[in-house]
């Protein structure tokens, strides 16, 4: 690496795809899959692919097309791709005792979206202790359940294997022995299941810098760095305003549903549509109206640093304060009674339009591949760059060249369309004069 002059950006790049490769490899095995004559090349390398970069979008029925030695390849990639290979490198550097080096720490920093590597190594350990807690309290809570409907070890498997996936936002489950792609539907009632779940999406996805800091100033909000006071402030109005609008949205729909149960999906399709994947209800039955919805929650995911895709949290807050400043005048932008920099204002522009045009060429070009409804192109795209895993069922109609775009989507939504583009575009030195300003009519 170091002979090679590989970026930082290049160096996390190149290390998701060779995690996608070496999880191929392993579900071509035929001892990954229940029949025993392995998955083909295609089908392989797009789990390998939606594991990696928690996305959930499947081909196959996890629980009924995959022996347990395949899921537990998937598990892994879950995790890995999760917290991110540098996070678990340097927890096995760190129990052989190896000395963590500069070059490391910042690779780590980078990785969870760090602006500092002072402490990044302490950061680290209490991220993987967090999650090895989280995802323990998680799977003890759900094995309540599928424990007593799935027999105690087959329950106790589901168990873990939901905790994990919940919690690095990959949409994965074991539930097809109720009904092959069912996900969640069959326990829309269960308050335990979706509420554990919930909390497991939502600690997984405001980010590891947020842990950090609510770890270290506890309740105490005016002490929060300001990006965990966006964080927080955003979650909070996208999680409850994203449930209400589902509530009245999907009124019809859930006429048969009490008002419990109402309450319950409305705040869960809300939660799980910002990168988790999983559904309690029938996606493809829902209206026009919360299909939008989710593909908007979709688009902005969760926050930066965590186990989450999209846009970001902290992107859509830049976006939004910068146009409020302008409407108003004033000559500076931020929040919290704290200055924005110009440069965050660049960066969330180019990342938001990046994934914007990424989609929607995806979609173009899938629409250009095969004849499918235009509505359910839209969100299998937006879902795939969000690395939410959400689908109205089409994921299994796609024709292989379509598979790829989708398999591309997932990739650049979990490096990151814009690290993506950073990574394999030259770098140029910086000239020593700039091109003369003129004006141009906007708006």
């Amino acid at each position: 690496m170091r002979k090679l002059r590989f970026s930082q950006t290049q160096i996390i790049a190149l290390g998701f795809f060779l995690i996608i490769i070496l999880g191929t490899l392993l579900l071509m095995l035929p001892i990954s899959t229940r029949s025993g004559a392995g998955a083909g090349f295609r089908e392989a390398l797009f789990t390998a692919t939606s594991a990696s970069c928690v996305t959930g979008l499947i081909l196959r029925d996890t629980y009924t097309f995959w022996s347990p030695f395949g899921q537990a390849v998937i598990l892994f990639l879950i995790q890995l791709g999760g917290l991110g290979f540098m996070t678990i490198a340097t927890v096995f550097s760190l129990i052989l005792r190896r000395k963590i080096g500069i070059r490391e720490r910042e690779l780590l920093s980078e990785s969870i979206n760090s602006s500092h590597i002072g402490g990044i190594v302490r950061l680290t350990k209490k991220i993987a202790l967090g999650t090895l807690v989280c995802e323990a309290a998680g799977a003890v809570l759900l094995s309540f359940r599928f424990c007593r409907d799935f027999g105690f070890w087959s329950g106790l498997w589901a168990s873990v294997f939901t905790s994990i996936s919940a919690f690095c936002n990959a949409g994965f489950d074991l539930l097809g022995r109720r009904g092959a792609y069912s996900s969640l539907t069959t326990y829309a009632d269960d308050p335990l299941v979706l509420i554990t779940l919930m909390l497991l999406i939502t600690v997984g996805g405001i980010g590891f810098l947020v842990w950090n800091d609510l770890g270290v100033h506890k309740l105490r909000f005016k002490r929060y760095d300001l990006h965990t006071k966006i964080v927080l402030t955003v979650s909070f109005f996208l999680t409850f305003g994203g449930a209400v609008l589902f509530f009245f949205l999907e009124g019809r729909a859930a006429a048969d549903m009490s008002w419990t149960e109402r309450i319950l999906t409305s705040l869960f399709d809300s939660v799980t549509a910002r990168t988790a994947g999983f559904n309690a209800t029938d996606t493809a039955a829902l209206s026009d109206g919360s299909k939008l919805l989710t593909i908007i929650l979709m688009f902005i995911g969760g926050s930066p640093g965590s186990t989450a895709g999209g846009i970001k949290t902290t992107t859509v807050a830049v976006l939004l304060v910068y146009a409020f400043s302008y409407v108003r005048r004033s000559p500076t932008f931020g929040m919290f009674g704290r200055r924005l920099e110009d440069d965050s204002l660049k960066k969330a522009s180019a990342v938001f339009f990046t994934n914007l045009l990424l989609a929607l060429a995806a979609s173009i070009a899938i629409c250009a591949i095969q004849t499918l409804p235009l509505p359910d192109v839209l969100f299998e795209t937006f879902s795939a760059i969000g690395t939410v895993g959400m689908s109205t069922g089409i994921t299994r109609e796609l024709l292989p060249a379509s598979q790829f775009v989708i398999i591309f989507l997932m990739y650049c939504g979990r490096v990151g369309s814009l690290s993506f583009a950073t990574a394999i575009s030259a770098r140029r030195p910086k000239p020593p004069v700039m091109d003369p300003v003129e004006k141009i009519t906007i708006g």
